[in-house]
């Protein structure tokens, strides 16, 4: 499932980064030549893709509630990049079709790319991998407390003994769980 978002992610993050819509003809000509400065690209796209990305990344090292609300911020990101996706559907070619005509371009045969569509199916599959995380992460196997700070409330006792008293071995375990054994 992880694994599965990733990719999704990446491809939303990846397409949205590419142009959405291309000329050909001559309208092609004046967008290669420079005379055309709109790129056709999705930004915003790109930042949800990977906003997509860092809560998976985060899903992965939280547990418990942090860990259903990073999913559901997945959900929303990816839900943000699909209404964005929607919307360049008639903007980015419009935008592309009026500064072509600021350039005297008036007959531009402007259509969509492969990359656009991509965008697309990479959104729709991110939504469903993220709506699945918020109703399965319950039940992932999490971290261990291992993994956590040192000093939290359950390892932050103090030694029994001076440490001039204690053996090295008590001082090692007393760093392994996280503790100061000069404190």
């Amino acid at each position: 499932m992880v694994l599965l978002g990733l990719v999704a992610g990446g491809l939303v993050a990846v397409a949205g980064d590419q142009p959405a819509a291309d000329a050909s003809g001559r309208a092609a000509r004046a967008a290669a030549g420079g005379f055309v400065t709109y790129d056709a690209h999705l930004p915003l796209v790109t930042a949800l893709g990977l906003v997509v990305l860092a809560c998976w990344g985060v899903v992965l090292v939280t547990r418990g509630r942090v860990r259903r609300a990073v999913a559901a911020l997945g959900v929303l990101a990816s839900g943000g990049a699909l209404v964005a996706v929607v919307m360049a559907w008639s903007a980015v070619p419009d935008q592309l079709r009026a500064d072509l005509a600021e350039v005297g371009v008036t007959d531009a045969g402007i259509g969509h790319t492969l990359w656009y569509f991509a965008a697309g199916i990479g959104t729709l599959l991110s939504v469903g991998v993220t709506v699945l995380a918020v109703a399965w992460v319950p039940d992932w196997p999490e971290m261990g407390t291992r993994y956590d700070a040192p000093g939290t409330a359950a390892s932050s006792t103090p030694p029994a003994r001076e440490p001039e008293e204690q053996t090295s071995l008590d001082l090692w375990k007393a760093l392994d769980e996280g503790r100061d054994p000069t404190a």
